[in-house]
């Protein structure tokens, strides 16, 4: 307790790497996670956004040249108040918080106070972003040293560079935030001596969808960069081991290189498909459109666990309502003994593997994963008198039941155990501006509820440009209705969902 009575919080600083999700470090993860406050800067990732708990207060001190959301003195102030409130304080700092991240000067005010605070590293850009490029800053036959400086200089000021300090090192040289003093780093080197024809490589926007490598060499890249429209944030490396970037370049060469992916699917549901689109070079965001929420105080749902035995068929239409329905079961005392000899029907292998993970089989699964099939399947198997019992979403589809009666005269028993509830896209995403510049390539739909949930909380957005990957044909249905360009794949599933991106990414799209 302080003398005022106050309970302390903590503060984490912890370092976000250079942008790509993948490389923030289990640690800053976990930290994040738990945060009940997250000031963040402006090079965080917007993966790595993604995953501050929704309701965490979350302040923006981001800075870019000459505009500054907040003063450093103001983000050090805020560390200490919310702190002072007795909160989990995240200090969210792109790359590394004590590489030009200024964490040092963050901390001289907690420490006064006696605030508690932990530093979690994270991946600097100075080294990332040219492996992502395939550039490594040492190299036994180029360079045995590298140096880390910053291109950034006090307004109105010169930079503070010992340039021919520099110009006498034979190692690697690595200029954070130089963009805008490109053209007073090359020349304050070329005048302190080093030689006009060394390599050097700028290096735009690393390991994300912007990512961008101009290699030329020391009196030439300033030209390069300008012809070439090079944006913040990018870095200069300067050295012998830049020409390695055009034979060891790998990032680029993967499929979906290039493409930042929106996936909108329940974030419970689409890590596998988000790691999957990652490992082709995509850049992914997880934004849901939508949410479960199971019915409460379901007395239905209730009555029907103590007849389970009395079904025939138990049957399921997403992982959701599997997920829903057995752990209900569960909290009202019962297990999979209450199911009886009910044979077990999904509608893909999605919900079939969510299944199996309660140790049940899964003998029914259309070969078309839809509503349809799934409703053909089942009429063709059952015979007249059997029972069905159909746990699943509010307002579900109604074919599956119609398919059913038109082949069989059964007893159905529909019931709703859970609804999907709309998700609105937190305030950083700006996803309708992104799509409207083209910097989202793709949006990744896993039912029509998704589609129907991306418009909610996108109004106002012109759909013509948005190009929708589909799981099937309702799902291709709802997003055409709004004149999306789509492409639906062959198969519903992760991998085909997958390949349908890698086919949009190469310029293919239903007609």
């Amino acid at each position: 307790m302080t003398e005022e009575g106050t309970v302390k919080g903590k503060v984490f600083l912890v370092g976000a790497g250079p942008a790509d999700v993948g490389l923030l470090t289990l640690k800053g993860k976990e930290i994040l996670e738990q945060a009940e406050v997250v000031v963040c800067d402006r090079l965080v990732g917007e993966g790595i956004l993604s995953l501050i708990p929704r309701d965490a207060e979350r302040i923006d001190a981001g800075k870019r040249a000459g505009s500054h959301t907040m003063t450093q003195e103001e983000i050090n102030q805020t560390l200490l108040e919310k702190a002072l409130e007795g909160k989990c304080v995240v200090r969210l700092k792109g790359g590394d918080p004590f590489l030009f991240g200024r964490g040092g000067e963050e901390l001289e005010l907690l420490l006064q106070h006696e605030i508690p605070f932990e530093v979690v590293p994270g991946v600097t850009s100075a080294f990332a972003v040219p492996a992502y490029n395939g550039i490594p800053v040492t190299h036994r036959d180029f360079a045995s040293s590298v140096h880390i400086l910053t291109g950034h200089r006090k307004q109105g000021q010169p930079l503070q560079l010992d340039f021919e300090a520099l110009a006498r090192l034979s190692g690697t040289l690595v200029f954070l935030m130089g963009v805008l003093t490109l053209e007073e780093i090359c020349r304050g080197l070329l005048a302190a001596g080093m030689q006009p024809q060394i390599p050097a490589a700028v290096l735009q926007q690393g390991a994300c969808a912007g990512q961008k490598k101009i290699i030329s060499c020391l009196s030439k890249i300033t030209k390069e960069a300008k012809r070439q429209g090079i944006q913040t944030p990018a870095i200069l490396v300067v050295g012998e081991v830049c020409t390695l970037g055009i034979q060891f370049g790998w990032y680029e060469k993967l499929p979906l290189f290039g493409h930042k992916v929106l996936v909108t699917r329940p974030k419970e549901r689409g890590k596998l498909l988000a790691d999957k689109l990652r490992q082709l070079g995509a850049e992914v965001v997880e934004h849901p459109t939508i949410r479960v929420e199971k019915i409460k105080e379901n007395q239905r749902l209730w009555q029907e666990f103590e007849r389970l035995s009395l079904y025939n068929y138990l049957v399921f239409t997403s992982p959701a309502g599997v997920s829903v329905f057995f752990d209900e079961l569960a909290a009202r005392g019962y297990d999979i003994r209450s199911l009886g000899l009910a044979k077990i029907a999904a509608i893909g292998p999605g919900t079939a593997q969510e299944i199996h993970k309660r140790g049940l089989l899964c003998p029914h699964v259309p070969e078309v994963y839809d509503g349809e099939h799934l409703g053909i399947l089942l009429g063709e198997i059952c015979e007249d008198g059997e029972k069905i019992f159909i746990p699943r979403a509010a307002n579900g589809n109604l074919q599956l039941i119609q398919e059913i009666e038109k082949r069989a005269c059964v007893e159905i028993t529909d019931l709703p155990i859970y609804q999907t509830v709309y998700e609105e896209f937190p305030a950083f995403a700006d996803v309708k501006g992104q799509i409207e510049e083209g910097q989202i390539s793709m949006v990744v739909f896993t039912s029509a509820s998704t589609v129907r949930g991306f418009v909610q909380a996108t109004k106002g957005l012109n759909y013509s440009f948005v190009r929708a990957v589909c799981i099937g044909r309702q799902t291709e249905a709802a997003a055409k209705e709004l004149a999306m360009k789509t492409m639906t794949a062959k198969e519903a599933t992760i991998d085909g969902m997958v390949e349908a991106c890698v086919k949009l990414s190469k310029g293919g799209a239903d007609k």
